[in-house]
């Protein structure tokens, strides 16, 4: 029997504002794409690192290649 995969949402919450993980990955990957004109298909790992403290959020491609974008 094929094992269930289960969704899980995340939502950050902070002041008035909210945004979802799903949005924050498609911002890196629109950045990466559309600012740095890069090929999502070079994507093999991508970490985020959020701060809402200065409304950013910052990630890291493939361990060495980094942006940012305001949340």
């Amino acid at each position: 029997m094929a094992k269930k995969t289960e969704k899980t949402n995340v939502e950050l919450q902070f002041g008035d504002k909210q945004i979802s993980y799903d949005s924050l990955v498609a911002s890196a990957k629109s950045v990466w794409e559309n600012d740095m004109n890069r090929k999502l298909s070079e994507i093999k790992t991508l970490d985020l690192y959020v701060k809402p403290e200065e409304s950013k959020a910052y990630f890291v491609v493939n361990g060495s290649d980094e942006g940012n974008f305001d949340i």
